[in-house]
């Protein structure tokens, strides 16, 4: 008999999609394309402008350009893949690419999460203990915990695959999802698959309870803080300086909270509402994210402006 540790009898997993949405895939396509240019141009942007401007070399803006870089992997381990099957009807994944597709994305997911922690983090001693910021915030510790956050997702994520890897795949190979999603690919074995579900939900709660409780901590304290100030100027500074990093933590974190729910508890909810909402909310934030801080920051505004229409800022100076 053969090794079920190393034969899985299946080679390929054939990826449907948007269920019961087939024949719209060529129109859902375009979406997606855009989404996918706008990320890697409006990236691209943030990272060139912080890399150029050297007013920009400060903690939180090398938080910004990792957040940038992370984004832009993000979007390429998904939206080739969903281009392939919405426009070239390329449905066939092989086994093991599958699980690589899968790695990257969730360990891009729990990275980005990382680094929204890391940035909260920025803000409070920014705000709290503003006298310590150079030293608490040096260059060294800004690496440190970009690399702290890399690690736990590596080291997180990687037990996905390899205790699928263990599990039997004799007939069911399609899958009702437009990428290679954890738990769709769990769902296909022919064997139990508690060790496999249960560490998934812990991985993904305890991301969610452990980083979305650090980053309210630390705005509970900056609310503290702030709402201490005497002038009515300082308190909208210092929530200024709040503000983008709020909203794509709202951005990032509620698709993705709505995704986890529905696909574990939300029986109602029709298959193509959840897989829509799961392919978008890695796609979604990516392209806000440059947006949101190119909008909400005067600094990264002002040299965007000056990159692109030189004459604009020579004449306002």
């Amino acid at each position: 008999m053969a090794d079920n540790s190393t034969h899985h009898y299946i080679s390929s997993f054939f990826l449907v999609g948007i269920p019961g949405l087939q024949d719209f895939h060529c129109w859902i396509g375009l979406p997606v394309c855009l989404l996918f240019v706008l990320t890697l141009l409006g990236n691209s942007v943030i990272t060139i402008t912080i890399k150029l401007e050297p007013s920009l070399h400060q903690p939180m803006y090398f938080f910004l350009c990792m957040l940038a870089m992370n984004d832009m992997a993000l979007a390429s381990s998904t939206a080739p893949k969903m281009l392939g099957i919405f426009w070239l009807d390329a449905h066939r994944f092989d086994f093991n690419i599958c699980l690589a597709q899968m790695y990257f994305i969730h360990t891009f997911c729990i990275i980005e999460s990382a680094l929204l922690v890391a940035m909260a983090f920025d803000r409070y001693v920014a705000i709290c203990i503003p006298l310590r910021y150079t030293t608490v915030l040096t260059t060294t510790m800004v690496i440190k915990m970009g690399l702290a956050g890399t690690i736990r997702a590596i080291l997180m994520v990687l037990p996905c695959p390899l205790l699928i890897k263990r599990l039997p795949y004799y007939t069911k190979h399609v899958i009702n999802h437009a990428y290679c999603e954890h738990m769709a690919v769990v769902k296909l074995a022919s064997a139990n698959t508690l060790i496999n579900r249960a560490y998934g939900i812990s991985v993904a709660l305890s991301v969610m309870v452990l980083d979305l409780g650090l980053i309210a901590t630390s705005y509970i304290k900056i609310l503290q803080s702030v709402f201490r100030l005497s002038s009515q100027n300082a308190r909208s500074k210092a929530l200024s300086t709040c503000a983008a990093h709020v909203c794509t933590i709202l951005v990032s974190y509620t698709p993705a909270l709505f995704s986890f729910l529905t696909h574990r508890i939300g029986k109602k909810v029709p298959p193509s509402v959840h897989i829509i909402f799961a392919s978008f909310y890695l796609l979604v934030p990516p392209t806000v994210n440059p947006l949101v801080y190119g909008v909400k920051t005067k600094q990264i505004r002002d040299r965007v402006v000056g990159l692109f229409f030189p004459n604009k800022e020579i004449s306002e100076n």
